[in-house]
């Protein structure tokens, strides 16, 4: 059974995700295209952060910013062995439940232009494409989506 729960970015098994989830970034795209959030910075008042675990062994991390008039969905990312159990779902559904909790109208999200699992898994949960948001820029390997509540 999968658990989600929020929980510290310092714990050791939610830090190591989170580490293996920015070296891949770093590996797909270039520097000034990389827009995930360092480990301290997910320890921000505004800032959810959930991990999504079976047992004890933490096998997926969400974080949910919460802006002034949309929550912003950041550093979503499930282990490789535990893909395909329905955690990133779970995180999902949670990122958005927590959404409507503050009474946010959108969920926003920028993602990498190759990575079609991610894309799918947001179109499920009824993302669709949008424009840039927020502080971003215009980078050509992003995706902007959106999602009205």
């Amino acid at each position: 059974m999968i658990t989600i729960e929020e929980t510290n970015p310092h714990h050791p098994q939610a830090t190591a995700l989170l580490r293996q989830s920015h070296a891949l970034m770093q590996s797909l795209f270039p520097p000034e295209d990389n827009y995930y959030l360092e480990i301290d910075d997910l320890c921000a008042d505004h800032i959810r952060f959930y991990t999504a675990r079976i047992g004890t062994d933490i096998i997926g991390t969400a974080a949910l910013a919460i802006k002034d008039s949309y929550g912003e969905v950041k550093s979503m990312f499930v282990d490789e062995r535990a893909r395909g159990t329905g955690a990133a779902d779970a995180l999902m559904r949670q990122l958005e439940d927590t959404a409507r909790a503050e009474r946010l109208p959108w969920l926003r999200l920028e993602t990498g232009d190759v990575l079609h699992a991610a894309h799918k898994l947001y179109r499920r949960h009824g993302f669709t494409d949008c424009g840039v948001f927020g502080d971003y820029v215009d980078a050509k390997s992003s995706i902007f989506m959106e999602k009205a509540l």
